[in-house]
Protein backbone atom coordinates (compact mmCIF):
# COMPACT_ATOMS: atom_id res chain seq x y z
CA UNK A 1 0.00 0.00 0.00
CA UNK A 2 1.67 3.17 -0.97
CA UNK A 3 0.11 6.22 1.41
CA UNK A 4 0.22 8.85 -1.14
CA UNK A 5 -2.65 6.73 -2.41
CA UNK A 6 -4.90 7.10 0.91
CA UNK A 7 -4.59 10.78 1.57
CA UNK A 8 -1.22 9.87 3.84
CA UNK A 9 0.84 12.38 1.41
CA UNK A 10 3.44 14.88 3.91
CA UNK A 11 2.68 17.74 1.03
CA UNK A 12 -0.70 18.09 1.05
CA UNK A 13 -1.93 17.69 4.58
CA UNK A 14 -1.45 14.03 5.77
CA UNK A 15 -4.82 12.24 7.49
CA UNK A 16 -7.59 11.74 4.95
CA UNK A 17 -10.19 8.90 5.61
CA UNK A 18 -12.49 9.97 2.63
CA UNK A 19 -9.29 9.46 0.12
CA UNK A 20 -8.69 6.34 1.90
CA UNK A 21 -12.75 5.39 2.01
CA UNK A 22 -12.90 6.16 -1.60
CA UNK A 23 -9.38 3.92 -2.96
CA UNK A 24 -10.50 1.34 -0.66
CA UNK A 25 -13.68 0.57 -2.34
CA UNK A 26 -12.35 1.46 -5.66
CA UNK A 27 -9.79 -1.67 -5.14
CA UNK A 28 -12.22 -3.67 -4.14
CA UNK A 29 -14.99 -2.81 -6.98
CA UNK A 30 -12.09 -3.59 -9.30
CA UNK A 31 -11.35 -7.06 -7.35
CA UNK A 32 -14.53 -8.68 -5.95
CA UNK A 33 -12.70 -11.85 -4.88
CA UNK A 34 -10.15 -9.66 -2.45
CA UNK A 35 -9.43 -12.54 0.62
CA UNK A 36 -9.19 -11.88 4.04
CA UNK A 37 -5.49 -12.29 3.65
CA UNK A 38 -5.93 -8.97 1.09
CA UNK A 39 -7.87 -7.07 3.50
CA UNK A 40 -4.93 -7.51 6.33
CA UNK A 41 -3.04 -6.12 4.05
CA UNK A 42 -4.39 -3.31 3.36
CA UNK A 43 -5.19 -2.35 7.11
CA UNK A 44 -0.90 -3.59 7.98
CA UNK A 45 0.00 -1.28 5.29
CA UNK A 46 -1.71 1.57 6.71
CA UNK A 47 -1.76 0.72 10.69
CA UNK A 48 1.29 -0.81 10.95
CA UNK A 49 3.04 -4.62 11.18
CA UNK A 50 1.78 -5.10 15.23
CA UNK A 51 -1.88 -4.62 14.02
CA UNK A 52 -1.98 -6.59 11.18
CA UNK A 53 0.03 -9.43 12.73
CA UNK A 54 -2.66 -9.31 16.02
CA UNK A 55 -5.52 -9.50 13.63
CA UNK A 56 -3.87 -12.04 10.97
CA UNK A 57 -3.22 -14.00 14.95
CA UNK A 58 -7.20 -14.18 15.30
CA UNK A 59 -7.61 -15.43 11.45
CA UNK A 60 -4.78 -17.94 12.27
CA UNK A 61 -2.69 -16.90 9.31
CA UNK A 62 0.24 -16.44 11.29
CA UNK A 63 2.88 -19.08 12.27
CA UNK A 64 6.18 -19.60 14.13
CA UNK A 65 8.84 -20.68 12.54
CA UNK A 66 9.31 -24.61 12.68
CA UNK A 67 13.56 -24.55 13.63
CA UNK A 68 13.27 -25.63 17.24
CA UNK A 69 16.18 -25.90 19.44
CA UNK A 70 18.07 -28.64 19.01
CA UNK A 71 17.86 -29.77 15.81
CA UNK A 72 20.43 -27.79 14.09
CA UNK A 73 23.45 -29.63 14.67
CA UNK A 74 24.67 -33.57 13.98
CA UNK A 75 27.96 -35.41 16.30
CA UNK A 76 30.50 -36.17 13.24
CA UNK A 77 31.59 -39.24 13.42
CA UNK A 78 34.05 -42.14 12.22
CA UNK A 79 37.15 -39.27 10.98
CA UNK A 80 39.67 -41.63 9.31
CA UNK A 81 42.55 -42.66 11.45
CA UNK A 82 45.27 -40.01 11.26
CA UNK A 83 43.58 -37.42 9.26
CA UNK A 84 44.80 -33.49 9.86
CA UNK A 85 42.19 -30.63 9.27
CA UNK A 86 43.95 -26.94 9.33
CA UNK A 87 41.53 -24.39 10.49
CA UNK A 88 41.97 -20.79 9.10
CA UNK A 89 40.84 -17.97 11.33
CA UNK A 90 39.81 -17.80 15.47
CA UNK A 91 37.07 -16.49 15.24
CA UNK A 92 33.26 -18.09 15.81
CA UNK A 93 33.59 -20.44 12.67
CA UNK A 94 36.99 -21.34 12.76
CA UNK A 95 36.25 -22.33 16.65
CA UNK A 96 33.41 -23.84 15.96
CA UNK A 97 34.48 -26.28 13.56
CA UNK A 98 37.85 -26.44 15.35
CA UNK A 99 35.87 -28.42 18.21
CA UNK A 100 33.33 -30.00 16.08
CA UNK A 101 36.24 -31.69 13.61
CA UNK A 102 38.43 -32.81 16.81
CA UNK A 103 35.14 -34.64 18.32
CA UNK A 104 35.21 -36.39 15.46
CA UNK A 105 38.75 -37.60 15.70
CA UNK A 106 40.31 -35.49 13.18
CA UNK A 107 43.55 -33.89 14.18
CA UNK A 108 43.60 -30.14 13.92
CA UNK A 109 45.18 -26.57 14.28
CA UNK A 110 44.08 -23.34 13.89
CA UNK A 111 46.02 -20.21 12.48
CA UNK A 112 44.64 -16.47 14.06
CA UNK A 113 45.77 -13.66 12.88
CA UNK A 114 45.33 -12.07 16.45
CA UNK A 115 47.09 -12.75 19.58
CA UNK A 116 43.90 -13.81 20.98
CA UNK A 117 40.15 -15.64 19.32
CA UNK A 118 37.19 -14.43 18.44
CA UNK A 119 37.35 -12.70 15.68
CA UNK A 120 34.58 -10.13 15.10
CA UNK A 121 33.27 -11.08 18.44
CA UNK A 122 35.57 -8.62 20.00
CA UNK A 123 35.14 -6.17 23.16
CA UNK A 124 37.01 -3.39 23.96
CA UNK A 125 38.34 -2.41 27.68
CA UNK A 126 40.50 -0.28 29.50
CA UNK A 127 43.89 -0.77 29.06
CA UNK A 128 43.19 -1.95 25.27
CA UNK A 129 45.65 -0.78 22.17
CA UNK A 130 43.91 -0.93 19.00
CA UNK A 131 45.62 -0.35 15.65
CA UNK A 132 43.82 0.74 13.03
CA UNK A 133 44.81 0.12 9.29
CA UNK A 134 46.39 3.50 8.91
CA UNK A 135 48.13 3.66 11.80
CA UNK A 136 46.27 5.71 14.05
CA UNK A 137 46.31 3.70 17.32
CA UNK A 138 43.77 4.09 19.80
CA UNK A 139 44.26 3.78 23.90
CA UNK A 140 40.97 2.60 25.28
CA UNK A 141 40.58 4.38 28.87
CA UNK A 142 37.67 3.02 30.36
CA UNK A 143 37.25 2.73 33.67
CA UNK A 144 37.68 -0.94 35.09
CA UNK A 145 34.42 -3.34 33.96
CA UNK A 146 33.33 -0.96 31.77
CA UNK A 147 33.15 -2.07 27.30
CA UNK A 148 31.99 -1.74 24.33
CA UNK A 149 31.43 -4.32 21.88
CA UNK A 150 32.69 -3.37 18.43
CA UNK A 151 31.12 -6.24 16.56
CA UNK A 152 28.38 -8.49 17.43
CA UNK A 153 25.92 -7.20 20.62
CA UNK A 154 22.96 -8.88 21.03
CA UNK A 155 21.85 -12.56 20.36
CA UNK A 156 18.29 -13.37 19.47
CA UNK A 157 15.99 -15.96 20.93
CA UNK A 158 15.78 -17.93 18.16
CA UNK A 159 19.73 -18.16 17.11
CA UNK A 160 20.25 -21.74 18.73
CA UNK A 161 23.46 -22.55 17.64
CA UNK A 162 25.45 -20.01 19.31
CA UNK A 163 22.97 -20.00 22.67
CA UNK A 164 23.47 -23.83 22.56
CA UNK A 165 27.13 -22.86 22.63
CA UNK A 166 26.90 -20.63 25.28
CA UNK A 167 25.09 -23.06 27.71
CA UNK A 168 27.58 -25.69 27.09
CA UNK A 169 30.74 -23.78 27.43
CA UNK A 170 29.48 -21.95 30.61
CA UNK A 171 28.60 -18.08 28.73
CA UNK A 172 26.45 -16.65 31.42
CA UNK A 173 24.10 -14.90 29.39
CA UNK A 174 21.49 -11.55 30.36
CA UNK A 175 18.56 -9.58 28.81
CA UNK A 176 19.23 -7.28 25.69
CA UNK A 177 16.57 -4.22 26.15
CA UNK A 178 16.30 -3.97 22.31
CA UNK A 179 13.09 -2.09 22.79
CA UNK A 180 12.65 0.36 25.74
CA UNK A 181 9.94 2.40 25.34
CA UNK A 182 11.35 5.12 27.65
CA UNK A 183 13.99 5.94 25.38
CA UNK A 184 13.53 8.21 22.13
CA UNK A 185 13.27 9.07 18.60
CA UNK A 186 14.35 12.42 17.11
CA UNK A 187 14.39 13.70 13.94
CA UNK A 188 15.85 17.69 13.35
CA UNK A 189 13.27 18.32 10.87
CA UNK A 190 10.41 17.59 13.51
CA UNK A 191 8.66 18.81 16.75
CA UNK A 192 11.64 21.34 16.28
CA UNK A 193 14.04 18.81 16.73
CA UNK A 194 13.24 17.70 20.58
CA UNK A 195 13.85 14.24 21.04
CA UNK A 196 10.04 12.40 21.97
CA UNK A 197 9.94 9.76 23.88
CA UNK A 198 9.06 6.29 21.94
CA UNK A 199 6.10 5.71 23.89
CA UNK A 200 4.17 8.65 22.67
CA UNK A 201 5.53 8.28 19.23
CA UNK A 202 3.93 4.81 19.06
CA UNK A 203 1.12 5.28 20.97
CA UNK A 204 -0.10 8.61 19.16
CA UNK A 205 0.87 6.69 15.88
CA UNK A 206 -1.24 3.92 16.51
CA UNK A 207 -4.00 6.26 18.04
CA UNK A 208 -3.84 8.48 14.88
CA UNK A 209 -3.96 5.34 12.55
CA UNK A 210 -6.79 3.47 14.71
CA UNK A 211 -9.04 6.56 14.39
CA UNK A 212 -8.49 6.74 10.52
CA UNK A 213 -9.09 3.01 9.68
CA UNK A 214 -12.00 3.05 12.28
CA UNK A 215 -13.56 5.88 10.24
CA UNK A 216 -12.69 3.90 7.15
CA UNK A 217 -14.78 1.02 8.38
CA UNK A 218 -17.36 2.62 10.01
CA UNK A 219 -17.91 4.61 6.37
CA UNK A 220 -18.79 1.07 4.67
CA UNK A 221 -15.38 0.42 2.53
CA UNK A 222 -14.96 -3.10 3.80
CA UNK A 223 -18.39 -4.26 3.89
CA UNK A 224 -17.75 -6.63 0.81
CA UNK A 225 -14.75 -7.92 2.51
CA UNK A 226 -16.14 -8.16 5.95
CA UNK A 227 -19.03 -9.84 7.18
CA UNK A 228 -21.05 -7.45 10.41
CA UNK A 229 -19.51 -9.28 12.95
CA UNK A 230 -16.16 -9.25 11.88
CA UNK A 231 -16.37 -5.69 11.10
CA UNK A 232 -17.63 -4.95 14.63
CA UNK A 233 -14.82 -7.34 15.78
CA UNK A 234 -12.32 -5.11 14.15
CA UNK A 235 -13.68 -1.83 15.12
CA UNK A 236 -13.17 -3.16 18.70
CA UNK A 237 -10.07 -4.10 18.24
CA UNK A 238 -8.84 -0.72 16.26
CA UNK A 239 -10.16 1.00 19.65
CA UNK A 240 -8.33 -0.97 21.84
CA UNK A 241 -5.61 -0.98 19.66
CA UNK A 242 -5.22 2.90 19.67
CA UNK A 243 -6.84 3.47 22.73
CA UNK A 244 -10.05 5.27 21.50
CA UNK A 245 -12.70 6.72 23.36
CA UNK A 246 -16.45 5.74 22.75
CA UNK A 247 -16.55 7.62 19.76
CA UNK A 248 -13.86 6.17 18.31
CA UNK A 249 -11.02 9.19 18.20
CA UNK A 250 -7.74 9.41 19.88
CA UNK A 251 -7.93 12.16 22.47
CA UNK A 252 -5.91 13.34 26.12
CA UNK A 253 -7.90 10.59 27.91
CA UNK A 254 -6.78 7.78 30.73
CA UNK A 255 -6.94 5.15 27.94
CA UNK A 256 -4.22 7.35 26.30
CA UNK A 257 -2.26 8.20 29.04
CA UNK A 258 -1.64 4.13 30.18
CA UNK A 259 0.16 4.15 26.76
CA UNK A 260 1.88 7.36 26.25
CA UNK A 261 2.63 8.37 30.16
CA UNK A 262 0.80 10.77 32.44
CA UNK A 263 1.17 14.69 33.18
CA UNK A 264 1.10 14.13 36.99
CA UNK A 265 1.32 10.64 37.99
CA UNK A 266 -0.23 8.54 40.12
CA UNK A 267 0.27 8.98 43.50
CA UNK A 268 -0.64 8.14 47.31
CA UNK A 269 -2.45 9.00 50.69
CA UNK A 270 -3.62 12.94 50.14
CA UNK A 271 -1.73 13.62 46.44
CA UNK A 272 -3.11 15.69 43.68
CA UNK A 273 -5.13 13.52 41.35
CA UNK A 274 -4.28 9.85 42.75
CA UNK A 275 -5.61 8.31 39.33
CA UNK A 276 -3.29 10.07 37.88
CA UNK A 277 -3.86 13.25 34.85
CA UNK A 278 -3.29 12.65 31.12
CA UNK A 279 -1.23 13.94 29.19
CA UNK A 280 -2.49 16.83 26.53
CA UNK A 281 0.75 17.25 24.34
CA UNK A 282 -0.65 14.69 21.89
CA UNK A 283 1.73 14.72 18.86
CA UNK A 284 -0.48 16.36 15.89
CA UNK A 285 -1.36 13.61 13.56
CA UNK A 286 -0.27 15.20 9.92
CA UNK A 287 3.38 16.13 11.83
CA UNK A 288 3.89 12.80 12.90
CA UNK A 289 3.34 11.23 9.57
CA UNK A 290 6.01 13.38 8.09
CA UNK A 291 8.14 13.43 10.78
CA UNK A 292 8.71 9.47 9.79
CA UNK A 293 9.68 8.75 13.28
CA UNK A 294 7.28 5.75 12.97
CA UNK A 295 9.79 4.31 10.62
CA UNK A 296 12.38 3.08 13.87
CA UNK A 297 9.29 2.18 16.08
CA UNK A 298 8.44 -1.40 14.49
CA UNK A 299 12.00 -2.45 15.05
CA UNK A 300 11.26 -4.50 17.99
CA UNK A 301 8.71 -6.52 15.83
CA UNK A 302 11.33 -7.53 13.57
CA UNK A 303 11.55 -11.63 15.03
CA UNK A 304 15.24 -11.44 15.53
CA UNK A 305 14.38 -8.42 17.96
CA UNK A 306 11.60 -9.93 19.80
CA UNK A 307 12.14 -10.26 23.43
CA UNK A 308 13.93 -11.57 25.32
CA UNK A 309 17.42 -11.30 23.76
CA UNK A 310 20.65 -11.81 24.96
CA UNK A 311 24.24 -10.19 26.03
CA UNK A 312 27.06 -12.14 27.98
CA UNK A 313 27.50 -10.54 31.27
CA UNK A 314 30.39 -8.50 30.91
CA UNK A 315 30.83 -8.59 26.98
CA UNK A 316 30.59 -9.95 23.89
CA UNK A 317 34.13 -11.29 24.23
CA UNK A 318 32.94 -13.77 26.78
CA UNK A 319 31.65 -15.62 24.02
CA UNK A 320 34.61 -16.07 22.36
CA UNK A 321 36.45 -16.58 25.74
CA UNK A 322 34.00 -19.49 26.31
CA UNK A 323 35.38 -21.27 22.71
CA UNK A 324 38.41 -20.36 22.84
CA UNK A 325 38.56 -21.98 26.78
CA UNK A 326 37.89 -25.29 24.35
CA UNK A 327 40.31 -25.06 21.23
CA UNK A 328 43.07 -22.95 23.00
CA UNK A 329 46.04 -25.64 22.90
CA UNK A 330 44.97 -26.04 18.79
CA UNK A 331 45.76 -22.25 18.19
CA UNK A 332 48.60 -20.65 16.66
CA UNK A 333 48.34 -16.83 17.54
CA UNK A 334 50.35 -13.93 15.19
CA UNK A 335 49.64 -15.68 12.36
CA UNK A 336 49.23 -13.59 8.98
CA UNK A 337 48.09 -16.06 5.98
CA UNK A 338 49.87 -14.74 2.73
CA UNK A 339 48.99 -17.79 0.36
CA UNK A 340 47.05 -21.02 0.25
CA UNK A 341 47.40 -23.84 -2.34
CA UNK A 342 46.40 -27.39 -2.73
CA UNK A 343 47.17 -30.38 -4.94
CA UNK A 344 46.08 -34.10 -4.50
CA UNK A 345 48.01 -35.04 -1.61
CA UNK A 346 47.10 -31.98 0.83
CA UNK A 347 46.69 -28.23 1.33
CA UNK A 348 49.75 -25.83 2.19
CA UNK A 349 49.84 -22.50 4.20
CA UNK A 350 52.08 -20.18 3.47
CA UNK A 351 52.28 -17.28 6.49
CA UNK A 352 54.65 -15.21 8.50
CA UNK A 353 54.25 -14.65 12.35
CA UNK A 354 52.78 -11.05 12.81
CA UNK A 355 56.02 -10.35 15.03
CA UNK A 356 58.92 -11.15 12.82
CA UNK A 357 57.30 -10.97 9.29
CA UNK A 358 60.69 -11.12 7.51
CA UNK A 359 60.00 -15.16 7.51
CA UNK A 360 58.02 -16.96 5.66
CA UNK A 361 56.90 -20.34 7.13
CA UNK A 362 54.57 -22.79 6.10
CA UNK A 363 51.93 -25.24 7.55
CA UNK A 364 50.17 -28.59 5.82
CA UNK A 365 47.07 -30.48 6.47
CA UNK A 366 45.11 -32.49 4.35
CA UNK A 367 42.37 -30.50 4.05
CA UNK A 368 42.07 -26.71 5.35
CA UNK A 369 38.81 -25.23 6.36
CA UNK A 370 39.02 -21.48 5.75
CA UNK A 371 37.09 -18.71 7.47
CA UNK A 372 38.86 -16.13 6.76
CA UNK A 373 36.60 -13.02 5.76
CA UNK A 374 36.38 -12.59 1.86
CA UNK A 375 37.58 -9.48 2.05
CA UNK A 376 41.27 -10.93 3.51
CA UNK A 377 41.34 -13.82 1.32
CA UNK A 378 40.73 -12.20 -1.72
CA UNK A 379 43.99 -10.59 -1.85
CA UNK A 380 46.42 -13.33 -1.32
CA UNK A 381 47.56 -15.96 -4.10
CA UNK A 382 44.67 -18.94 -3.73
CA UNK A 383 44.63 -22.70 -5.05
CA UNK A 384 40.91 -23.01 -6.26
CA UNK A 385 38.88 -23.18 -8.92
CA UNK A 386 37.89 -20.42 -11.20
CA UNK A 387 34.17 -20.46 -9.59
CA UNK A 388 35.22 -20.33 -6.60
CA UNK A 389 37.50 -17.46 -6.81
CA UNK A 390 35.53 -15.63 -8.97
CA UNK A 391 32.54 -15.93 -6.08
CA UNK A 392 35.19 -14.90 -3.38
CA UNK A 393 35.96 -11.68 -5.33
CA UNK A 394 32.27 -11.44 -5.92
CA UNK A 395 31.88 -10.10 -2.64
CA UNK A 396 32.39 -6.84 -1.19
CA UNK A 397 32.12 -5.70 2.77
CA UNK A 398 29.54 -3.43 4.89
CA UNK A 399 30.79 -0.68 6.03
CA UNK A 400 29.87 0.39 9.86
CA UNK A 401 31.42 2.11 12.59
CA UNK A 402 30.75 1.87 16.07
CA UNK A 403 31.82 4.78 18.92
CA UNK A 404 31.98 4.18 22.70
CA UNK A 405 31.33 7.03 24.74
CA UNK A 406 32.25 6.97 28.64
CA UNK A 407 30.38 9.58 30.80
CA UNK A 408 31.26 10.49 34.22
CA UNK A 409 27.92 9.56 35.53
CA UNK A 410 24.87 7.42 34.00
CA UNK A 411 22.81 10.99 33.59
CA UNK A 412 20.13 8.81 31.26
CA UNK A 413 19.18 7.07 34.29
CA UNK A 414 18.01 10.16 36.08
CA UNK A 415 15.85 10.40 32.87
CA UNK A 416 14.26 6.74 33.80
CA UNK A 417 16.01 5.09 30.50
CA UNK A 418 17.62 2.27 31.81
CA UNK A 419 18.47 0.13 29.01
CA UNK A 420 17.51 0.17 25.38
CA UNK A 421 18.24 1.70 22.35
CA UNK A 422 17.30 5.66 21.19
CA UNK A 423 17.24 6.43 17.67
CA UNK A 424 17.83 9.21 15.63
CA UNK A 425 17.61 11.10 12.04
CA UNK A 426 21.76 12.22 12.32
CA UNK A 427 24.50 10.19 11.10
CA UNK A 428 25.25 8.48 14.36
CA UNK A 429 21.85 6.94 13.75
CA UNK A 430 21.81 5.21 17.41
CA UNK A 431 22.85 5.44 20.76
CA UNK A 432 22.13 2.39 22.78
CA UNK A 433 22.22 2.32 26.60
CA UNK A 434 23.97 -0.28 28.89
CA UNK A 435 21.83 -3.02 29.73
CA UNK A 436 23.06 -3.94 33.19
CA UNK A 437 24.91 -2.23 36.60
CA UNK A 438 21.64 -0.38 36.62
CA UNK A 439 21.45 2.65 39.32
CA UNK A 440 25.60 2.05 39.75
CA UNK A 441 27.43 5.24 41.06
CA UNK A 442 29.96 6.15 39.19
CA UNK A 443 30.76 6.32 35.62
CA UNK A 444 29.40 4.14 32.30
CA UNK A 445 29.55 3.50 28.62
CA UNK A 446 27.19 4.43 25.81
CA UNK A 447 27.75 2.68 22.04
CA UNK A 448 27.42 6.58 21.18
CA UNK A 449 26.73 5.73 17.41
CA UNK A 450 26.45 2.86 15.04
CA UNK A 451 26.84 3.73 11.67
CA UNK A 452 25.75 2.10 8.50
CA UNK A 453 25.98 3.13 5.01
CA UNK A 454 27.14 6.08 3.53
CA UNK A 455 27.73 7.99 6.40
CA UNK A 456 29.63 5.05 8.19
CA UNK A 457 32.21 5.42 4.92
CA UNK A 458 32.13 9.08 5.85
CA UNK A 459 32.99 8.39 9.59
CA UNK A 460 35.63 5.68 8.71
CA UNK A 461 37.55 8.37 6.76
CA UNK A 462 38.14 10.42 9.98
CA UNK A 463 40.60 10.06 12.40
CA UNK A 464 39.42 8.30 15.92
CA UNK A 465 38.97 11.21 17.84
CA UNK A 466 37.31 13.22 14.43
CA UNK A 467 34.30 10.16 15.41
CA UNK A 468 33.94 10.81 18.79
CA UNK A 469 33.83 14.36 18.43
CA UNK A 470 30.89 14.03 15.87
CA UNK A 471 29.61 11.72 18.00
CA UNK A 472 29.31 13.92 20.70
CA UNK A 473 28.22 16.85 18.25
CA UNK A 474 24.93 14.74 17.17
CA UNK A 475 24.53 13.13 20.56
CA UNK A 476 24.37 16.49 22.06
CA UNK A 477 20.62 16.87 19.95
CA UNK A 478 19.44 14.34 22.03
CA UNK A 479 21.40 14.38 25.48
CA UNK A 480 22.09 18.14 26.64
CA UNK A 481 24.31 16.49 29.08
CA UNK A 482 27.28 15.23 26.69
CA UNK A 483 29.12 17.94 26.55
CA UNK A 484 29.21 18.73 30.51
CA UNK A 485 29.26 15.01 31.18
CA UNK A 486 32.09 13.61 28.58
CA UNK A 487 34.77 11.54 30.04
CA UNK A 488 36.43 9.51 27.34
CA UNK A 489 35.59 7.74 23.92
CA UNK A 490 36.89 5.01 21.64
CA UNK A 491 35.50 4.98 17.64
CA UNK A 492 36.00 1.46 15.29
CA UNK A 493 35.84 2.05 11.97
CA UNK A 494 35.39 -1.76 10.34
CA UNK A 495 37.36 -0.82 7.16
CA UNK A 496 40.24 -0.04 9.21
CA UNK A 497 40.11 -3.29 11.28
CA UNK A 498 43.05 -5.42 9.97
CA UNK A 499 42.02 -8.45 10.23
CA UNK A 500 38.74 -8.14 8.30
CA UNK A 501 38.38 -5.04 5.94
CA UNK A 502 34.96 -4.72 6.61
CA UNK A 503 32.15 -5.89 8.99
CA UNK A 504 30.59 -8.32 6.90
CA UNK A 505 29.89 -9.75 3.49
CA UNK A 506 27.38 -7.95 1.15
CA UNK A 507 25.41 -10.05 -1.20
CA UNK A 508 22.95 -8.90 -3.48
CA UNK A 509 20.31 -11.43 -4.70
CA UNK A 510 21.79 -11.12 -8.21
CA UNK A 511 25.58 -11.88 -6.15
CA UNK A 512 24.15 -14.58 -4.11
CA UNK A 513 22.29 -16.34 -7.46
CA UNK A 514 25.80 -16.72 -9.59
CA UNK A 515 27.99 -17.47 -6.74
CA UNK A 516 26.71 -18.50 -3.47
CA UNK A 517 26.48 -21.66 -4.00
CA UNK A 518 29.67 -22.17 -5.84
CA UNK A 519 31.62 -20.26 -2.33
CA UNK A 520 29.81 -23.37 -0.42
CA UNK A 521 30.88 -26.00 -2.39
CA UNK A 522 33.90 -28.27 -1.32
CA UNK A 523 36.53 -27.08 -3.98
CA UNK A 524 38.89 -30.05 -3.99
CA UNK A 525 40.58 -29.92 -0.49
CA UNK A 526 38.85 -26.87 0.72
CA UNK A 527 35.75 -25.69 2.24
CA UNK A 528 34.58 -21.62 3.14
CA UNK A 529 32.56 -20.82 6.07
CA UNK A 530 31.99 -17.73 8.23
CA UNK A 531 28.87 -15.45 8.45
CA UNK A 532 29.59 -14.62 4.77
CA UNK A 533 28.68 -18.02 3.75
CA UNK A 534 25.02 -18.12 5.43
CA UNK A 535 21.89 -16.46 4.88
CA UNK A 536 22.17 -14.76 7.72
CA UNK A 537 25.42 -12.94 7.12
CA UNK A 538 26.50 -10.14 10.30
CA UNK A 539 24.99 -12.40 13.00
CA UNK A 540 27.13 -15.25 14.85
CA UNK A 541 24.50 -17.93 14.30
CA UNK A 542 25.63 -17.15 10.45
CA UNK A 543 28.79 -18.12 11.36
CA UNK A 544 27.79 -21.21 13.52
CA UNK A 545 25.60 -22.74 11.18
CA UNK A 546 28.17 -22.05 8.24
CA UNK A 547 30.66 -23.94 10.30
CA UNK A 548 28.62 -26.87 10.58
CA UNK A 549 26.92 -27.17 7.10
CA UNK A 550 30.73 -26.65 5.83
CA UNK A 551 31.99 -29.39 7.59
CA UNK A 552 29.40 -31.75 7.50
CA UNK A 553 30.13 -31.95 4.09
CA UNK A 554 33.79 -31.79 4.41
CA UNK A 555 33.41 -34.94 6.10
CA UNK A 556 31.03 -37.07 4.06
CA UNK A 557 33.52 -35.89 1.37
CA UNK A 558 36.69 -37.27 3.28
CA UNK A 559 34.96 -40.29 4.45
CA UNK A 560 33.60 -41.22 1.02
CA UNK A 561 37.73 -40.91 -0.32
CA UNK A 562 38.64 -43.33 2.40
Amino acid sequence: MNPKDYGLNPKDGGLNPSRIVEKMEEQMENDSKMTRREALNLIGGAAGIAAMYQLMGSYALAAESPIKEGEVFEQLKGAPKGASILVLGAGIAGMTAAYELRKAGYSVKILEYREKAGGRCWSLRGGDVFKELGGAVQKCEFDKGLYINPGPWRIPYNHYGILSYCKQFGVALEPFIQVNYNALVHSTTAFEGKPQRFRKVQADFQGHIAELLTKTASAGALDKTLSKDEKTALIDALRSWGALDKDGKYTASHASAERRGFAKWPGGGLMDHPDGTPSTDILEGKELIKSKLWSRIITGQFHEFQSTIFQPVGGMDQVAAGFEKQVKNLIKYNVRVTAITQDQTGVIVSYEDSNKPSKTLTEKADYCVCTLPLSILSQMPLTVSAPMKAAIDAVPYDASVKVGLQFKRRFWEEQDIYGGITYTNTPISTIAYPNCDYGKPGKGVLLGAYIWGRNAYEFTSMSPKGRIDAALKYGEMIHPEYKKEFDTGVAVGWHRVPWTNGCYGLWTDESREKHYKNLCQVDGRIVLAGEHASYIPAWMEGAVLSAHDAIKRLHATIVAKN
